[in-house]
């Protein structure tokens, strides 16, 4: 039962994401062509509300569905990690035209040439977790 309000909740986030063209591959790029604020409010409401949750979850002791305590623990300060990995993970957004999430979003509207990044995307996780314990962290 507790999977199916996931998949709900999923089929909800990805109806709102399309419906609002989050995952509109125009939308992306007149965001990196800095031609349109509209995936700038997006994400930067969403950044607000997420910075907001987490401080909320932390000092409330909030309990998960299952009734265990929610603990997320402190981020490491690197700079390296941060800016090499956010540096790959922009590039490989603007070369696709979609972050992951959006992916699974286009193949569900039917856009059947997205399965090539979705391929990809899961190929450079996969290169990740094989070379992880090689790449500085």
């Amino acid at each position: 039962m507790k999977n199916l309000a996931y998949i709900f909740i999923g089929t909800f986030l990805g109806i709102v994401l399309y419906k609002s063209e989050a995952a509109s591959w125009f939308r992306i790029y007149e965001m990196f062509q800095f031609d349109s604020f509209h995936m700038y409010g997006i994400i930067g409401s969403a950044l607000a509300l997420g910075v907001v949750l987490v401080l909320w979850i932390k000092k409330s002791k909030v309990k998960s569905f299952s009734g265990e305590p929610i603990s997320i623990p402190d981020k490491e300060k690197s700079f390296a990690r941060y800016i090499v990995g956010g540096t790959l993970f922009g590039l490989g957004w603007a070369l696709a035209g979609a972050c992951p999430g959006p992916i699974y979003i286009l193949v569900g509207a039917g856009y059947w040439s997205i399965i090539i990044v979705l391929i990809g995307a899961i190929l450079g996780a996969f290169t990740y977790g094989v070379l992880r314990n090689k790449l500085p962290h």
